[in-house]
């Protein structure tokens, strides 16, 4: 049961409840824009919130691995000068 001044705000409209039964449809409401399902090759659709994230995370992984790259051959370099 939703307190008293809850049920007063809402019926004001200073908020609404919504309920919501997985993190993908609470993200549609507060975005207004679908979290996506995976394709038949596992990919989210690029507009979709998923796939913006999916995005977002093999960017830092490409990132990552260009940094451990670099990395590696400054210390191999420094090996090389000692």
């Amino acid at each position: 049961m939703l307190r008293r001044d809850v049920v007063e705000a809402v019926a004001q409209g200073k908020f609404c409840i919504y309920a919501v039964s997985t993190i993908d449809e609470g993200i549609e409401v507060l975005t207004g824009t679908p979290a996506g399902q995976r394709d038949s090759e596992g990919h989210y659709p690029a507009t979709s919130i998923n796939g913006m994230v999916e995005k977002q995370l093999e960017e830092y992984s490409k990132r990552l691995k260009q940094f451990t790259v670099s990395e590696r051959r400054r210390e191999d370099r420094n090996e090389e000068d000692d």
